[in-house]
């Protein structure tokens, strides 16, 4: 059987206004994930609006970096994982058997919480990727390194030592990098894991404004331990526990007037 192409998706902007209203352009669908014979995440089921951010909380453990990285099918590379339920992105089941798993994630991209810029020069982190999917045309990879280095806020920073190893770079550069490199293929999605808890404040900052220019273009899932980042830049927030989600709403409810108690307490401190 040929594999599967997603098509374009294309579901209608969304604003804050238009909570749960809209269609969604990702539906998680009585989600459960198994490692072996622990189940990591319980029946879980949200809908995710576009070109807006969605902060995932909760205690270490509580299964959001598992439930971020079924989004690309990242843990199709851990052995022994089993999921039941399903994953639609745009109407389309991403865990489909004829689905082209490298063309997803091109689609759905990804920042780790550690920065991982290859061991080459500022400008091939970034044409990398373009290269892999067929750019070859010089004045083509100038033109998206260049951009993409700009929408990652980086360009300024860099544009005289392009051709300057990577590494090079600080903790709070080399993320932007990673960053500049995950959108110079034109995702649709970017999944952020923790993508500042390395840096310290200034580079927070930094990374936090870039996060909200993003959201204009891109739909973001960023994972997060800190309380004040979530309510800072997502629209929408899903508190999570011990593999099950707990609450699910604007951000600005779930910090001041969350629907749980166990929400509550996690968000004022009382636990985690």
């Amino acid at each position: 059987m040929a594999e599967t192409l997603i098509p374009k998706i294309a579901t209608p902007a969304t604003t804050l206004t238009a909570a749960k209203t809209g269609t969604p352009l990702i539906e998680i669908e009585n989600l459960s994930l198994y490692y072996g014979a622990a189940k990591a995440l319980k029946d879980i089921s949200l809908k995710l609006e576009e070109k807006v951010v969605t902060a995932f909380i909760g205690p270490s453990g509580c299964g959001k970096s598992t439930l971020l990285r079924c989004l690309n099918r990242m843990n199709d590379l851990i052995d022994n994982v089993r999921i039941d339920g399903a994953i639609k992105i745009g109407s389309h089941d991403i865990y489909a058997a004829n689905v082209d798993v490298i063309e997803l994630r091109k689609r759905v991209g990804m920042v780790f919480q550690k920065s991982n810029p290859f061991p080459k020069s500022i400008y091939e982190n970034v044409a990398y990727g373009l290269r892999l999917h067929g750019f070859q045309s010089k004045s083509e990879l100038d033109g998206t390194v260049e951009q993409s280095l700009r929408n990652a806020a980086l360009w300024d920073e860099v544009k005289d030592r392009l051709h300057s190893s990577a590494l090079g770079l600080s903790g709070g550069q080399q993320q932007r990098l990673c960053i500049a490199r995950a959108i110079a293929i034109k995702p649709e999605i970017i999944l952020m894991d923790e993508p500042a808890s390395a840096l310290d404040p200034i580079a927070t900052t930094r990374i936090e404004e870039l996060i909200l220019e993003l959201k204009k273009d891109f739909t973001i899932v960023i994972v997060t331990h800190n309380m004040q980042q979530a309510a800072r830049i997502s629209n929408y927030t899903a508190f999570f526990y011990i593999g099950e989600l707990v609450e699910f709403d604007v951000t600005a409810k779930i910090f001041t007037n969350p629907a749980k108690k166990q929400t509550e307490d996690y968000v004022t401190g009382r636990f985690g």
